[in-house]
Formats: structure tokens, C-alpha cells, sequence
């Protein structure tokens, strides 16, 4: 694992991870190709916006089209035509966003029944990195327990213990040539139990660790002092990955305290509700209010949708239901996060982080308030 830190500002740091296809500059955002696909977008078109890395989901991929499928037609990236970093979850998410369908969660795995047509399907530590090895990412995550916010004290322990106990079968799990992996500390707000996990998670030979369990319903009061703590926690010298955040705001805030790299949903599929993310605050395209508005989605926006059509072209391909509409939108939305975070990065490297992120912030106030969107 080659992680180097070139600068930092007071907690935020700028850094670069070596992976086996390419470079990726932290802060990083990673927008979320949960099927192999970012959704309406041509890898090229992500690879301009100024993504180095996108994420791909291992339960899905694992049901659809099949690991081994993935892995006979030469890994994820040929399979998808991404030929950048690719980091895969491991399954833990799904723990939380579909536990109704568990059939099982012990010691030794967890069982879901299938969304695809309702079989079941055991997920075991090993089985995991299996699955990603055959898809070739270039970041593997550990299989973990992600429970609500409002889990009781003893389902957050024993998720806590579960997570350990997993991790330490999967670290040493056979992984595809040059493909580094990921421990993710659980805990949830509870103080003793996330410290408790960060301590045991971090004692094991990763090459990054991540803050799971959050943005899983507590208040963004809640998950930003508990990242304000934590984070520190992790490893000076190792990535440090929030799993689940995307709205500009909360990626300001966790990049003030130290993450490297985080992911979310949010931009595309706030895209798809007819939504832009701007320095106005957030849009709703469907308002008649820009009927006939002739101004781009964002003055400062470099992307395809602000340099040739305006707000009102806009709405009427949104209310029409036009593919394009979603299509101009996803971009848009993604060129903002992305733009964010490189700006943030420039910030951290002239020691300035701490003025921009104030009047970012600032600028940012229009927006309706957001929970955080994890993946």
C-alpha cells in the first residue's frame, strides 16, 4: 500500500493513493456505480468530470451478472470500461438497508434472501473476499455489521464483536493481484463501542480503515462530533474512508476532520428527482419558477449541462420526463461534488482550508437541510 500525505491543514489532509490501476488524489469522492454503471453515464463522461475512482456494489454484482461472469469476462474494469480505481463494498451495507431480507446473522456470516428472486444466499467473510477477488477491485472493504442509529447498546456490541471477529478471518483472505482491503470500525454514536472497534480493527494489518455505522439515521449534530473524535483515531499515516456522504456540506465537515476519501449516492440520485446541487442552493427543476429562466444550472459550473442549456431547457426536459433531462443533471451534480472536493484539496495545499470551507459553508446556506445519503 502506498499512501502519502502532501499536506495538511490543521486536521484536513491532502494525499494520494497508489492502487493498481492508477492514482487516486484525496480528499476523494467516489461516485457510486452500485451495478458496474454510474447510473446514465459513459465511463468517459465520469472520468471527465474529474472522478479517479468510482465504487461498485458486491451484493449486487454478485447476484447480477455473477462474480464468476465478471471475472471470465477479465475483472470489473474491462468488464465495465473503467480502466481507473474501482473500490468494492463487501455486502455489510446491505446488513442495514435491506434487513428485512435476512433469513440469518450469526457468528459465521449472514444470510439474505435474494432481492432478485427471493433464493438464499449466504455471505461469509471469506466468501466475500472471494467475490471481490473475481471482480479484480482495487479496494477491497471487509464484510461488516451495519445496524440503524437506533440499535440497543447490546445489538451494537454484538455487532461490534461480529465485526472484529470477521475482519481478522478476512485480512489474510486470498485477493486479486495488487488489490488492497479496507477494516471498517462500527460502534455507531456509542463512544466506548466505536472507540472499543477502532481499536481492534486498527490492530489488524489493513491497508486503509473506515468509519462505518454512521449516517444511518442519528442527526448530522450527532455524526459530526462523533467523526470530530474518531477520526483521529484511525491511522496518521493509512487512508481514512467515511462511508456514506455526499451533500456538500457534510463533505466540507468530515474533510475538516480528517477523511480521505467518502461516497454517497446523493448527487445522481438527487439528479433523478429533478434536483441540481448549486452554490444557490439546491434546485428543484421541476418549480415553474424556471420556466423560462435563461441562466445555466450554475455560473461557476464548467459541466455539459451549464456551457450549452439553460435552467428553463432544463425543466422542460425534466418535466416532459426527457432520458436527457436526468442525464444533464447526473453530470451536473457530479461536476459539483467533484469540483467541491478538488477546491477543498487546493484549500489544504495553500493552507487556506479553514477560510474556504467557512465561505463555502456560507454560500451553501440556501440549501434545504439534507440528511447525509449513504450508499
Amino acid at each position: 500500500m502506498s499512501f502519502r500525505i502532501e499536506a495538511t491543514d490543521s486536521a484536513a489532509r491532502a494525499g494520494v493513493l497508489a492502487t493498481a490501476h492508477g492514482e487516486i488524489r484525496t480528499p476523494a469522492f467516489m461516485p457510486v456505480g452500485t451495478k458496474g454503471t454510474v447510473k446514465s453515464l459513459h465511463p468517459d463522461e465520469v472520468r471527465a468530470l474529474g472522478a479517479d475512482v468510482v465504487l461498485a456494489n458486491t451484493y449486487h454484482l454478485h447476484f447480477r451478472p455473477g462474480d464468476r461472469v465478471v471475472e471470465e469476462l477479465g475483472g470489473l474494469h474491462a468488464f465495465s470500461g473503467w480502466d481507473g480505481p474501482i473500490l468494492t463494498d463487501s455486502g455489510g451495507f446491505q446488513v442495514f438497508s435491506l434487513r428485512d431480507t435476512i433469513a440469518a446473522l450469526d457468528d459465521d456470516g449472514v444470510t439474505f434472501r435474494s432481492v432478485y428472486d427471493g433464493s438464499d444466499a449466504r455471505f461469509t467473510p471469506e466468501g466475500v473476499a472471494e467475490v471481490q477477488r473475481r471482480l479484480g477491485s482495487d479496494v477491497a472493504m471487509c464484510l461488516d455489521v451495519c445496524l440503524p442509529a437506533a440499535a440497543q447498546a447490546s445489538d451494537l456490541e454484538r455487532a461490534v464483536r461480529i465485526t472484529t471477529e470477521w475482519a481478522r478471518r478476512q485480512v489474510d483472505a486470498p485477493r486479486a493481484a495488487g488489490q488492497l482491503r479496507f477494516g471498517i470500525a462500527q460502534g455507531a454514536t456509542h463512544a466506548e463501542l466505536r472507540r472499543r472497534s477502532i481499536d481492534e480493527i486498527t490492530a489488524l494489518p489493513f491497508d486503509g480503515y473506515a468509519l462505518g455505522g454512521l449516517a444511518v439515521g442519528e442527526s448530522k449534530e450527532q455524526m459530526l462530533d462523533c467523526v470530530e473524535w474518531a477520526a483521529p483515531l484511525l491511522p496518521q499515516r493509512y487512508p481514512r474512508y467515511f462511508m456514506g456522504i455526499g451533500d456538500p456540506e457534510g463533505i466540507l465537515e468530515v474533510i475538516s476532520r480528517g477523511v480521505d476519501m467518502f461516497d454517497c449516492v446523493l448527487p445522481t440520485r438527487t439528479a433523478r428527482t429533478g434536483s441540481a446541487l448549486t452554490w444557490e442552493g439546491r434546485l428543484n427543476l421541476r418549480n415553474a419558477a424556471y420556466r423560462a429562466d435563461s441562466r445555466p444550472l450554475d455560473a461557476e459550473c464548467d459541466c455539459p449541462a451549464c456551457v450549452r442549456f439553460s435552467r428553463a431547457y432544463v425543466r422542460h426536459l425534466v418535466t416532459q420526463r426527457e432520458m436527457l433531462g436526468l442525464r444533464l443533471l447526473s453530470l451536473h451534480n457530479l461536476r459539483f461534488v467533484l469540483d467541491l472536493t478538488a477546491r477543498a484539496r487546493a484549500a489544504i495545499e495553500r493552507s487556506s482550508f479553514a477560510s474556504f470551507r467557512d465561505e463555502a459553508l456560507a454560500r451553501l446556506a440556501g440549501s434545504p437541510e439534507e440528511e447525509p445519503c449513504n450508499s
